[in-house]
């Protein structure tokens, strides 16, 4: 990724929101692992809303061997979106109500992660950045799951930002109406965690269970 963008990723509604920088494109999809893929199947576009994972300047994504969405995208056009919601903007006019809120979009041409071992590599690479410690304690990852396992990569090197904060904005002259504005914050709330009714007596959950965080 540059900061330079290319012309499909350039922000031109409200430009002065976009960052194009390394740091804030990488910290808006390591913080949020939903991410929303639009491609065109037989002439018909879709977007389909799964899990990404990023490691150095890619994003990678995985599924059932038998997915539409997977086998779709392969070596074509696609275009991945990740946003966070971060408050409700309430302002004085209807029109200048919004959110804040952080958001990426990457586009570019997806490509298939053969290989079976760099395929378990950047399983285990995904299921340590959100639970970390907890791929040693699995069952061992079998031939036979990674073959009925779809993986897909895309480079960031066609990723923008678009990014909104702080206070309304209202025209100058509704200031000074009787009316309230200010923000609603919002956050993703991580509740404790409930165990499966069938793990084995004594079992209690360990720190990455206990300590889950996003981002």
């Amino acid at each position: 990724m540059t900061e330079a963008p290319s012309e499909r990723t350039r922000v031109k509604r409200l430009n002065k929101r976009a960052k194009y920088d390394t740091e804030t494109v990488h910290g808006i999809l390591d913080a949020m692992p939903v991410c929303y893929v639009g491609y065109v199947f037989k002439g018909t576009p879709y977007v389909t809303p799964t899990l990404q994972w990023r490691e150095a300047d890619h994003i990678y994504w995985h599924g059932s061997s038998a997915s539409r969405m997977l086998e779709t995208c392969i070596d074509a056009d696609v275009c991945v979106t990740v946003t966070m919601i971060d408050g409700m903007v309430m302002a004085r006019a209807a029109f200048h109500h919004s959110c804040n809120y952080r958001s990426v979009m990457v586009m570019g041409k997806a490509h298939i992660i053969g290989d079976p071992a760099e395929k378990e590599q950047r399983l285990k690479t995904f299921t340590q950045k959100l639970f970390p410690g907890r791929w040693d304690i699995l069952s061992p990852v079998t031939s036979k799951e990674l073959k009925a396992t779809t993986m897909l990569g895309l480079s960031l090197h066609e990723a923008s930002a678009k990014v909104r904060n702080g206070p309304p904005g209202d025209d100058e002259e509704d200031y000074a109406l009787p009316i309230w504005a200010g923000l609603i914050p919002m956050r993703t709330q991580i509740l404790a965690p409930t165990a499966d009714e069938r793990n084995l007596p004594g079992l209690t959950p360990p720190d990455h269970v206990k300590n889950f965080k996003l981002g």
